[in-house]
């Protein structure tokens, strides 16, 4: 053993207490006791340790996922099988799963509830190919996709989820908000091709249009349909709930700042909100009304689209892209409006609560038929 040291058993001791810290998130130490300042002849060591046991918690985690996603297929399949053997008694499938139920909690515990086992089934039947169940999601994941009956919307939702990495909570407020219809609305004129594209891609960031809404919704800013609210506060509240505000523009924005500052002969304008897509390499200008749209509003935002392009672009940067968001609007004003300005200004409603089922079923019908 080297003179300047520490012994091995020290030196495993350190390490075994740093790791309990780390993963239990333990006080700061107290006065003569571990310190991370001292432990330069063991940083080398707790850094592999820290990563081996990273590595294998992971590798645990998707393996468990694998096999419950596996499992719980299979479990369908033997139920699917069964009925259609006994398909001629009409009760046999209810009576069955709440048997099968009662059994499989008595033996193995909760998991096995008839809603659950319900599940599985329908996991089958969705899934027959088991190949093209994702082990990047989730049993959790599957049962929210699995409430959506519609075979395009549910793959939509599922390459989404996959592709931006939701949470569940995120995929139930996207499904909320029905995000999959607002995207078709955003297209201006929806057809069955469109439906399919969005269906078995999921979004698609290559030009400025595929990141727009129709219309936005802020529902989590928890604000009253009807309730008076100036710019400045709507700004604000946007800004509180930055992760949920983000979380509905989309795949790839990130936060500038509000309030970002112009100056053109020593007058001084203020750009409400700026983002920039890692995707699209485009600055994102957002200007917020809470009343309906005016010519003014779009003349404006237009100036802030080439300052931006000649003052703060660089040579890697795309065009930067304006979003006017209003409560208010008229096909025609806004064609008026915004005709011989940057083709990059996209004029979009905002709304605070949920659009009602009746209003997006009612367009969609009308507009794919």
């Amino acid at each position: 053993m080297f003179s300047n040291e520490i012994p091995y058993s020290k030196m495993l001791k350190r390490c075994a207490t740093i790791l309990f810290l780390y993963y239990t998130g333990y006080p700061p130490l107290r006065k003569g006791a571990l310190k991370l300042s001292n432990l330069t002849h063991t940083d080398s060591m707790m850094n592999e340790i820290r990563e081996l046991l990273l590595n294998a918690r992971q590798r645990m985690a998707v393996q468990v996922n694998t096999e419950l996603l596996s499992t719980y297929w299979n479990i369908g399949k033997i139920i699917v099988e069964h009925e259609q053997e006994n398909k001629d008694r009409a009760d046999y499938g209810k009576q069955t799963l709440k048997e099968l139920s009662k059994e499989l909690t008595k033996e193995f515990g909760k998991g096995f509830s008839v809603s659950n086992l319900q599940f599985m089934r329908r996991f089958y039947q969705s899934y027959q190919i088991q190949q093209t169940v994702s082990v990047k999601l989730s049993w959790s994941h599957y049962c929210e996709l699995l409430t959506i009956s519609d075979p395009d919307k549910r793959s939509f939702y599922e390459k989404e989820t996959i592709n931006s990495g939701w949470s569940i909570r995120e995929l139930k407020r996207q499904i909320s908000t029905s995000l999959y219809e607002r995207l078709l609305l955003s297209e201006g004129k929806t057809n069955k091709e469109t439906v399919l594209a969005l269906a078995e891609k999921g979004i698609e960031m290559s030009t400025p249009l595929d990141i727009i809404k129709d219309p936005y919704v802020f529902e989590f800013l928890g604000v009253p349909e009807n309730k008076p609210m100036l710019e400045s506060d709507l700004e604000k509240a946007l800004v509180a709930q930055i992760e949920k505000f983000l979380l509905e523009l989309g795949r790839g924005f990130m936060f500038v700042g509000t309030q970002q500052r112009i100056t053109l002969n020593n007058t001084h304008y203020y750009v409400d909100m700026v983002f920039y897509n890692k995707i699209l390499r485009a600055y994102v200008l957002i200007e917020l009304k809470t009343t309906k749209l005016t010519p003014e509003a779009a003349g404006q935002l237009n100036m802030y689209l080439n300052y931006y392009a000649a003052e703060v672009n660089d040579e890697h940067d795309n065009p930067p892209i304006g979003i006017l968001l209003c409560t208010e609007k008229g096909d025609t004003l806004v064609r008026y409006a915004t005709a011989g300005l940057d083709p990059n200004i996209f004029v979009q409603k905002y709304k605070i609560q949920l659009p009602s089922e009746e209003e997006i079923k009612k367009f969609l019908s009308k507009e794919i038929g």
